[in-house]
């Protein structure tokens, strides 16, 4: 069993967004368009594994950077929480900690969710911004939310993308909460180009 910690909750994070498990039962895979996303990943889990780029798409092609690490340990520990192969459609829930949850939920943010604001003409050109998390399974956004709910009294709602999958979005009132959850200290490990974003947006973290 491994010992949760902060930076250990926000790799289970990154894995369960942007991560993948090969059936194999031994290997796990993370990619990412940004190498910070892939070098805080490696600092966390003390990997030496080199750092591979992966092309995708025709035209035009795009290049991802790439890090895969056989571990068994830690493959069924994966499993145990919750994760297993071709997870994205499938996953209902994972196993977090409390204490911990607003750092897998930063990992979450850092793998496959995003922030976007605008001036709104509408409301006096007050700022709108929107924080969100995207994935296949509505199981999954449906536990985030539920979470989300119990431990921070935060309000989201899930959505039907256009093309595939669901988005579960929150507004201002809400997000701020959950920012200043998931970044409490200037020292916690993130992405710092969605961070940066927050901040330019805000004003605050």
């Amino acid at each position: 069993m491994y010992r949760w910690s902060s930076n250990l909750a926000y790799a289970i994070g990154l894995i369960t967004t942007d991560g993948c498990l090969s059936k194999d039962g031994r290997h796990i895979d993370l990619t990412s368009k940004d190498l910070q996303q892939i070098e805080n990943f490696k600092r966390i889990l003390k990997l030496s594994n080199k750092i591979g780029i992966k092309i995708r798409g025709t035209e035009p092609k795009l290049s991802y950077y790439r890090v895969q690490f056989g571990n068994v340990k830690f493959y069924r520990f994966l499993v145990s929480l919750g994760l297993s192969p071709h997870k994205s459609n499938t996953i209902k829930k994972v196993k977090i900690p409390d204490r911990y949850f607003t750092d897998f939920l930063r990992g979450c943010l850092d793998g496959d969710g995003c922030t976007f604001s605008f001036f709104s003409k509408k409301w006096q050109k007050s700022l709108v911004f929107y924080m969100s998390f995207a994935s296949g399974s509505l199981f999954f956004l449906e536990w985030i939310k539920k979470s989300i709910d119990r431990l921070y009294g935060a309000k989201g709602a899930i959505w039907k993308q256009v093309k595939s999958g669901f988005q579960l979005r929150y507004a201002k009132k809400a997000s701020i909460i959950l920012i200043s959850k998931m970044y409490y200290s200037g020292g916690v490990i993130c992405l710092e180009r969605k961070r940066s974003k927050i901040r330019t947006s805000l004003g605050i973290i």
